[in-house]
C-alpha cells in the first residue's frame, strides 16, 4: 500500500512513517519545515520528504493520505485530496487500526515529561528482553530511532493531548486504548486549541474512561488538576508516585542523580544514573510502576535505568569548547524550563548558567505564559530571549527587572555574537526550543571554536 503522509517531519508523523515503512508499505510525505533529527531518520529509512504542501505531491494518487494535525483547510494538498475523493485518515487512527489493536499499549500522557518517561520505559522493557515497539516524540539514545515495531505484545507510545486532525478534534491519545497509563502531570497548555484547563481535563478523563479494569493508571500523589480528573470517575486500579505515594524516593545526592527507591515504604533498590532534577526522580518512579505492571521486577528496572543514556534534545550536551558546555533542551513551557534549570543548578553549583530561549510553540507565542516565564528562568545567571516578529506579546514589559541580566534579541546571529563575546570557561549554555532555532547550537560551537 502507498501512504502519503502530510506533516511527515513532525516527531509523531515521522514515527508513523517509520512504522509504516517497517510494515512493508511504500511511504512518501510532505512537509514545510524539515530539520534534524527527524529528517535524518527519514532519509536513512529511504524516505525523502517533499518540500511544501502542493497538490502535485498527490500524483500519482496514493492509496491513503495520512493527515497530520498541523494541516488545515486551504492548503493546496488538502483541497486536492478532498476534491479527488482520496481516502484519508489521521496519524493516531492509522496507528490504532494497523498496529495498536493487537498490542499491550503502555501510554505516557501529561503536560511535561512524556518523551523522557516513554523513552525510559521502552528502554527498561528492552533491557528486560521484551523487545517492545514504541513511538516517541524524541530519539532515545539507547535506540537511536524514535519508533520501531518491536515484538508483541508490548508497545510504548507517547500520548499527546493535542487534537488529532482538522477533521477530528479529539485528543490524539483517545485513539491508543492503553492498558497501562502513566499520567505525569497536568497544567494549562496548548492555548491555541484549549480555552482553559477544564477543557484539557475533560480530554484526560476521556482517556481514563477507556483504560480497562485489568489495567493500571499511574499518577502523582499530589497533582490537583489530575486529582480532579480522577474524581470524575476511574474504573481502573491506580498507583501513585512521589511523596506519600506508593512509589517514593529518598534522595542521596542533591541533584537527583542517586536516590533510594521505596515501594509502599519498603526499600527496593538505589538508582544511580546520569539524569538530574526532581522531575526526573518522579519520571523514574512512574517508569518503575509501569514496568512492574508489564512484569519487570523493580530491581531489574532500577538497574536498567542506571544504563539509560537519555534522549536527544533533553538536556543533551551538544559539545564543549574551551570549557564552555552547550546543551540542547526541548523545554517550551515555564514549568519545564524551571525544572530543567533547577536540575542543572543543583549539579553545577555556582558555575554560570546562560539560558537561551526561543518561545516557538503556539502557546508560547501567545501571551498565556508571559507572567510565569520570567520566574521560570530565575535559576539562570543570564538569559537571552529570542523575540521574533511574530511573537504575540511584548517581552520588554515582563523582563524589565534591572537586577536580572536579560537580553532581548531579534536575530539568532546577534545572540551568538553576544554570548561568544562574554562566555568563559565553566559556563553552561542551555538552548531551549522545540524547533531548530536557526541552527544556533552549531553556530555557538563553531563561533566558540573560532574564538579560541
Amino acid at each position: 500500500m502507498h501512504l502519503h503522509i502530510l506533516g511527515i517531519c513532525g516527531t509523531f508523523m515521522g514515527g508513523v512513517a517509520l512504522l509504516a515503512r517497517a510494515l512493508g508499505h511504500r511511504v512518501t510525505g510532505s512537509d514545510a519545515d524539515v530539520y534534524p533529527p527527524m529528517s535524518t531518520q527519514l532519509r536513512e529509512a529511504g524516505i525523502d520528504p517533499m518540500e511544501g504542501f502542493e497538490a502535485c505531491h498527490l500524483r500519482p494518487a496514493p492509496d491513503i493520505v495520512v493527515v497530520g494535525n498541523a494541516m488545515r483547510r486551504g492548503l493546496p494538498v488538502i483541497e486536492s485530496m478532498l476534491d479527488q475523493g482520496l481516502a484519508y485518515t489521521s496519524g493516531p487512527e492509522w496507528l490504532r487500526e494497523n498496529l495498536l489493536g493487537t498490542r499491550w499499549v503502555l501510554a505516557v500522557a501529561g503536560t511535561h515529561g512524556k518523551t523522557s518517561v516513554a523513552s525510559m520505559l521502552a528502554w527498561v522493557l528492552e533491557d528486560a528482553g521484551l523487545a517492545p515497539g514504541f513511538l516517541i516524540g524524541g530519539i532515545p539514545k539507547n535506540f537511536g530511532v524514535s519508533a520501531r515495531l518491536g515484538s508483541a505484545p508490548f508497545f510504548v507510545v507517547e500520548a499527546d493531548e493535542y487534537d488529532t486532525a482538522f477533521f477530528d478534534k479529539r485528543s490524539k491519545f483517545i485513539h491508543y486504548r492503553p492498558r497501562t497509563l502513566v499520567l505525569n502531570n497536568l497544567e494549562f497548555d496548548h492555548a491555541d486549541i484549549f480555552d482553559n484547563l477544564a477543557m484539557i481535563q475533560r480530554q484526560f478523563h476521556h482517556l481514563v474512561r477507556i483504560v480497562p479494569g485489568t489495567g493500571l493508571v499511574i499518577h502523582p500523589s499530589r497533582d490537583p488538576a489530575l486529582d480532579q480528573v480522577l474524581a470524575m470517575g476511574c474504573w481502573t486500579p491506580r498507583e501513585t508516585v512521589g511523596d506519600g505515594g506508593d512509589w517514593s524516593a529518598q534522595p542521596e545526592l542533591a541533584d537527583g542523580s542517586r536516590f533510594q527507591v521505596r515501594l509502599r515504604g519498603e526499600p527496593v533498590g538505589t538508582l544511580e544514573w546520569d539524569q538530574t532534577g526532581r522531575h526526573n526522580i518522579l519520571n523514574a518512579l512512574a517508569v518503575l510502576a509501569a514496568a512492574r505492571h508489564a512484569g519487570v521486577p523493580a530491581q531489574e528496572s532500577i538497574a536498567a535505568l542506571g544504563r539509560f543514556q537519555g534522549v536527544k534534545r533533553r538536556m543533551e550536551l551538544r559539545g564543549e569548547v574551551g570549557g564552555v558546555r552547550v546543551y540542547d533542551d526541548f523545554a517550551h513551557h515555564p514549568t519545564a524550563i524551571a525544572t530543567t534549570l533547577e536540575g542543572l543548578r543543583r549539579r553545577v553549583g555556582g558555575e554560570r548558567i546562560i539560558a537561551v530561549l526561543e518561545p516557538r510553540s503556539n502557546t508560547m507565542r501567545m501571551d498565556v505564559h508571559k507572567e510565569s516565564l520570567a520566574a521560570s528562568l530565575e535559576p539562570a545567571d543570564q538569559v537571552y530571549l529570542f523575540t521574533p516578529a511574530n511573537l504575540g506579546w511584548d517581552p520588554a514589559a515582563w523582563f524589565a527587572d534591572p537586577g536580572r541580566q536579560i537580553t532581548l534579541c531579534t536575530q539568532v546571529d546577534d545572540i551568538v555574537d553576544r554570548i561568544v563575546a562574554a562566555a568563559r570557561p565553566g559556563d553552561h549554555l542551555v538552548v531551549m526550543s522545540n524547533g531548530g532555532f536557526g541552527g544556533i547550537h552549531r553556530k555557538l560551537l563553531d563561533a566558540l571554536t573560532a574564538r579560541d
